[in-house]
């Protein structure tokens, strides 16, 4: 057992990826989650039992606002993100917020500004950065075992039946490839090469209005470009590969998950095989483990997601939401 005292965790929503969060984070000694805040008292109780959860509310209002709470897991619906994490961060709360950290660059900008004004933690969950695999991706690419890195390839392609109501089909919710799945592959790429100078972008709808598949060319100022592409429509190979100069990293399936890679050099021979299975969990732990991090040094950003890499990565999404002519109501 820790003999460091718990952060304490509340989070807003009760959907699955909640459901995921609170099953990795009972895996940490130095965290307890504490209380569950929902739009019903009856699915703040249903999760509440699941998780053996003491506080159980029936607004999110009354989740910012216990004081038993140290820090806030946002995982609401994408729409409901910036209000919800902006109660949080008027409330004092340190705020772990779902990817996509909002709706657009402009609500970014607001809780980023929020936070700093508050003089409290905020953090965008992009789980993905985290992993003992991305961990070392970032080791190889700092110690320039790749040369000079000139291309990122990337997917997310998942297959969905077409049901209207389902949220990825919802434009009400957010839907479309591009913000739920797609913001994996813009988000690696950032983590690579940092914001572009230029965007590209083509997509397809689906039969509600949201995007099916999207692609776009991430070009940045020294030449290297990044090709992603994103669809709800077909279950694809979801990999992604670093190619540099000296060498090349190969990310297996699925690349934003725990996984494995190889780093094979120019001449084709094998240099490296990561090969470390995740021990316990899905492996949203260690993101709840870069908050507590954060929270015990004083900090009031990660340097591992520092939030104007967050917020140049919803400027991206918006400009190739305006290339693709993706609009939401109410906007």
């Amino acid at each position: 057992m820790s003999d460091v005292t718990p952060i304490r965790w509340g989070i807003i929503g009760t959907g699955g990826i909640a459901t995921a969060f609170a099953t990795d984070l009972a895996l940490m000694p130095d965290a307890s989650l504490v209380a569950v805040g929902s739009r019903s008292q009856g699915t703040a109780e249903d999760f509440g039992e699941r998780f053996d959860v003491p506080h159980r509310h029936a607004t999110y209002a009354g989740l910012v606002n216990d004081a038993d709470v140290d820090a806030v897991y946002v995982s609401t619906p994408h729409p409901g993100h910036h209000d919800a994490a902006l109660s949080a961060i008027n409330a004092g709360k340190a705020v772990l917020v779902e990817k996509p950290f909002t709706m657009t660059a402009s609500e970014a900008s607001s809780l980023i500004d929020a936070a700093r004004s508050q003089g409290v933690f905020l953090m965008e969950a992009m789980w993905a950065r985290w992993l003992p695999h991305m961990v070392r991706v970032r080791e190889l690419l700092a110690s320039r075992a790749l040369g000079d890195v000139r291309v990122v390839i990337a997917d997310h392609n998942q297959w969905f039946a077409r049901d209207p109501s389902f949220r990825l089909f919802d434009p009400a919710l957010g839907g479309g490839a591009l913000l739920d799945l797609g913001i994996y592959p813009v988000s690696f790429a950032s983590m690579v090469f940092g914001a572009p100078t230029r965007v590209t972008a083509v997509s397809d709808r689906a039969f509600t209005g949201v995007d099916a598949t999207t692609s776009v060319i991430l070009q940045y100022e020294d030449g290297a470009h990044s090709v992603l592409t994103t669809s709800l429509e077909v279950a694809g190979p979801n990999r992604a590969v670093i190619v540099g100069t000296e060498a090349r990293i190969e990310i297996d399936s699925v690349f934003y998950a725990p996984t494995t890679f190889t780093l094979i050099g120019r001449d084709g021979m094998v240099q490296e095989r990561f090969d470390q299975p995740q021990a316990e969990g899905r492996g949203m732990q260690h993101e709840a483990a870069e908050v507590m991090r954060c929270i015990r040094a004083g900090k009031l950003e990660s340097d591992v997601l520092p939030l104007h890499e967050t917020l140049a990565i919803m400027e991206t999404l918006d400009e190739i939401r305006r290339q693709i002519g993706l609009v939401y109501p109410g906007e």
